[in-house]
């Protein structure tokens, strides 16, 4: 359906809701210098930009290096004065074996208000995306989206990499939140718990929170749905590119010892790899006196980047008590409003980036040569349907079958997949990972050109008004809306979202493919040799999020898989 002909009154009755409900009164103090905010822990003075008031680098833990490493996060301690919070922060991690960022003060939010007087703002928190290994809160802006909806946007800052997760024995002290190894989702806890508290002071409703997460940050939010210690947190969830993945400990353990073993030789601890590995899995006092000793940089520089790999890096861990033993398999799921989003081609940036074609893609290669285009155009076909359906309707059935009893919304969105209207380049990834970004964030322009056209800047109002009606709650009383935007739980259906170069349009449809007539249709594909198809498949394609079923098919499960099957 076209949506220029219902734009007028859809925005007109938005505008009667928004006004009845959202009264001007002074929330906070501003001077020349910047908006100041009070804190349970001490006021903080941010800035004016854009038509938001922002405040950047706000503690909302205290600190998590020292004696703190793998602890659970603790309150920030207090201050005296005025802070000043105008500078965004990232916690320590490793990218591309260079290491920035700070562990020492990690814990911090990036805030975006509008620019008025309105308060009880219904409030985003945004989780970064990164594998939950890199990113930080400064990867998205909020500004475009709190102005134009009146509303509240907060990104958050957490543990990442080994320093985030990390389920070793001998770090374990028999507290069962320290015990998890899961410290990058008790840090996201501890932002839930500052953001209920504090955020009525920067004009937010701390009854109203939405928690939205994309890629690592939508499997963040994902996990929890399922976790006990969020039960009452938020209100509302977005899952952008996320998905369903958790790790057994056992294994991950052993993975773990295998990432740090090189170094325990390298110190001299242990004289081979195998008598180190051994000695990483005790509860040794000594290893653990080790792992505290270690500086954050060699920590984070022992984990490589693991591409969407779960054995690169598992995290998640299903510990029992923040994550229960049988993950997604639970019946006791935080039952709240939830949308789940994806791109139609979301393994096309992953696919890019594989060592079999980055170079390719750097020298520009990728577009000339015929046998290498053929292949990409395989790995973003297949790759792209199985990963968009294990982050939206692979997600929703599992949900249902354990009982999920709130509305369940999928989104998936085609913008990028016509290079007439994006242009070549971003033409030739699709709807790629993180296509909604430039959307969402118009102050982030990829691949500009496509982005700034009358049907793209139409298509990010749009996507906007879809995301703040639903935490406005209201897609169950907008008569619009409702006809458009089913729930999944009722029509097996999901919305469809894209644009030409002048407008936007949308639809309800039904996925037309299941995981085994991919497979089926992988089989009978002869568009590459039998050679180049068994490559891709076992050396690109393989042990990502989505794939375990494809490996299964194609006999290339490892030994991390086959422990941990559903994941």
């Amino acid at each position: 359906m076209i949506l220029k002909e219902h734009k007028r009154s859809f925005i007109l009755c938005l505008a009667t809701i928004l006004t009845l409900f959202l009264l001007p009164v002074q929330i906070h103090a501003a001077t020349n210098d910047g908006p100041i905010a009070h804190t349970n822990y001490g006021d903080v003075q941010g800035l004016t930009k854009n038509n938001t008031e922002q405040w950047k680098g706000v503690p909302y833990g205290g600190q998590v290096s020292g004696d703190q490493r793998w602890k659970k996060p603790t309150a920030p301690t207090p201050w005296q004065g005025v802070k000043q919070t105008t500078v965004s922060r990232k916690a320590i991690q490793n990218n591309n074996g260079t290491v920035n960022g700070t562990e020492d003060d990690a814990l911090t939010l990036d805030i975006w208000r509008p620019q008025n007087s309105s308060k009880n703002l219904p409030v985003m928190v945004y989780v970064h995306g990164g594998n939950n290994q890199t990113g930080s809160a400064a990867d998205i802006s909020g500004a475009s989206f709190a102005a134009s909806h009146n509303m509240i946007f907060v990104s958050i800052n957490h543990r990442l990499g080994a320093l985030g997760y990390n389920p070793l024995p001998a770090l374990k002290d028999g507290d069962p939140e320290n015990d998890s190894g899961n410290y990058g989702l008790l840090d996201i806890h501890q932002a839930l718990s500052w953001v209920q508290q504090n955020i009525g002071n920067f004009g937010g409703n701390g009854q109203n929170i939405t928690l939205s997460g994309f890629s690592s940050g939508g499997r963040d939010v994902m996990a929890t749905l399922i976790s006990p210690i969020f039960k009452g947190q938020f209100q509302h969830a977005i899952v952008f590119s996320g998905g369903m993945t958790t790790a057994k400990v056992a294994p991950s353990q052993k993975r773990f010892a295998q990432l740090f073993a090189p170094l325990v030789v390298e110190d001299g601890v242990k004289k081979d790899l195998p008598s180190a590995e051994k000695w990483l899995l005790t509860k040794d006092p000594a290893v653990k006196k080790y792992f505290y000793d270690l500086s954050a940089e060699r920590i984070e520089k022992a984990i490589g980047d693991a591409q969407i790999r779960m054995d690169g890096f598992p995290h998640l861990y299903r510990d029992g008590y923040v994550l229960p033993k049988n993950g997604y398999n639970t019946y006791r799921y935080n039952n709240v409003p939830v949308v789940l989003f994806t791109g139609t081609h979301e393994f096309s940036s992953f696919g890019s980036w594989d060592p079999h074609f980055s170079d390719s893609f750097s020298d520009g290669s990728i577009y000339t040569d015929p046998a290498k285009k053929q292949q990409f155009s395989f790995i973003k076909k297949y790759g792209g349907m199985l990963y968009s359906s294990f982050n939206v309707e692979d997600s929703a059935n599992k949900m249902l079958a354990h009982g999920y009893r709130a509305p369940i919304y999928g989104m998936r969105m085609s913008f990028g997949d016509d290079p007439a209207v994006v242009g070549d380049k971003m033409g030739f990834l699709g709807a790629y990972h993180g296509v909604f970004t430039g959307l969402l964030d118009r102050y982030q322009n990829p691949y500009a050109g496509a982005y700034k056209t009358p049907g793209a800047t139409q298509l990010a109002s749009v996507f906007q008004l879809y995301l703040a009606n639903f935490m406005h709650g209201l897609p169950f009383n907008a008569p619009y809306q409702q006809r458009l935007w089913r729930p999944y739980n009722l029509s097996r259906q999901t919305l469809h979202l894209t644009a030409d170069q002048q407008e936007a349009s949308s639809w309800m449809a039904g996925k037309h493919y299941s995981y085994q007539s991919v497979l089926r249709e992988i089989a009978r594909d002869h568009s590459l040799s039998p050679q180049e198809k068994d490559y891709l498949l076992k050396n690109v394609m393989n042990n990502r999020w989505f794939s375990q079923p494809l490996d299964r098919a194609y006999r290339n499960e490892t030994w991390f898989e086959k422990e941990n099957s559903g994941w």
